[in-house]
């Protein structure tokens, strides 16, 4: 989907990468990188459809390698790997696309120096923002948040909240997908206010029904399409 098209009707699912949470939850003494990989690979085949690697503190080498094996561990696979505001590591690897801070390059400028198909997502926090990104133009999703309290910020950090969610995605022409704090107990919500998908950290990494029962991550990728209650579709270039 390019930036200028109408919005999908099925949801977008967007895994984002957190080695050292998965390694604490786990609690595997093995390398949290190949932790991540191995999470890559089930996601993808479970049908997550974006991978966002998202390890800000890795050098270049080590992030380069990190989703070279990522880029790898979803082949035949339709998920897509995106890389968390380097674009030069994802152009580099093969990977579908980069995922833009909020205070990051314009898209536009970047849509002018990247091959055709190459997606771009921008993180926003607040619908002028998301308004603002979206009329920028080079974008082809947004992230929204932080919708509910997340493990991933601080007490207290900013919420932007389920109406806000709903303000946004009927206020830009994109997918806009929500995330921070996203759970099976909540996913009603975020697809009532009719987001393009979600995204998250800890949804994935350990998937709990209602009861508290262990799910896959294939368990949880029916439970977001349920809560939609759309089919599978192409919803990206």
């Amino acid at each position: 989907m390019s930036s200028h098209s109408a919005k999908p009707s099925a949801p977008l699912i967007c895994l984002v990468t957190d080695r050292r949470r998965l390694h604490a939850a786990r609690a595997d003494t093995g390398d949290p990188i190949d932790l991540v990989i191995e999470l890559v690979g089930e996601a993808s085949r479970a049908g997550v459809d974006l991978i966002q690697v998202r390890e800000h503190d890795l050098t270049a080498r080590e992030l380069t390698g990190l989703v070279e094996a990522c880029v790898r561990a979803t082949r035949d696979t339709t998920a897509r790997v995106m890389v968390n505001d380097r674009a030069d590591v994802a152009l580099a690897t093969g990977a579908a696309g980069v995922h833009l801070r909020g205070d990051s390059v314009e898209a536009g400028r970047l849509r002018r120096i990247v091959p055709a198909g190459f997606l771009i997502g921008r993180s926003v926090h607040g619908i002028e923002e998301a308004v603002s990104a979206a009329s920028e133009g080079g974008l082809d999703y947004l992230l929204f948040g932080t919708v509910f309290a997340s493990r991933s910020k601080a007490p207290g950090h900013p919420l932007v909240g389920v109406s806000d969610l709903q303000r946004a995605s009927r206020a830009v022409p994109l997918p806009v997908l929500g995330i921070g704090g996203i759970t099976l107990h909540n996913l009603a919500q975020v697809a009532g206010a009719r987001a393009g998908g979600v995204a998250a950290i800890g949804l994935f990494i350990d998937p709990r029904d209602q009861r508290g029962r262990s799910l896959t991550i294939r368990g949880v990728v029916r439970a977001i399409r349920r809560a939609f209650d759309t089919p599978r579709s192409d919803c990206l270039p």
